[in-house]
């Protein structure tokens, strides 16, 4: 878990997570979006391989990069842990009636 929040703590890569939600992409089309080397993006990818929240595939000389959407649904669950529970009962009011 502390990888996953290592990862999810730099803008660069929570923007790299909300570029994959579009569709698969390789590391040079990923690298398209930002002003820095390709070699920085690769380390951020890296970084986000790591915590499973990436998931990478070859295909021929390529590499495609794709949300692990199983990781989110896991981080959701355990975020959702902390929501109160709903309340079934009607809370009681009672009101006070001067004479």
């Amino acid at each position: 878990m502390n990888i996953l929040f290592r990862a999810l703590n730099d803008a660069t890569r929570r923007e790299i997570l909300e570029i994959l939600k579009d569709g698969d992409m390789t590391a040079g089309d990923i690298a398209d979006h930002f002003d820095m080397s390709k070699p920085s993006v690769s380390h951020h990818l890296d970084l986000l391989r790591q915590a499973d929240l990436v998931a990478s595939v070859k295909k021929g000389q390529f590499v495609l990069y794709s949300l692990n959407l199983t990781v989110m649904d896991e981080i959701m669950v355990w975020f959702m842990q902390f929501k109160p529970a709903v309340q079934t009962e009607k809370p009681r009011i009672r009101l006070q009636i001067n004479k």
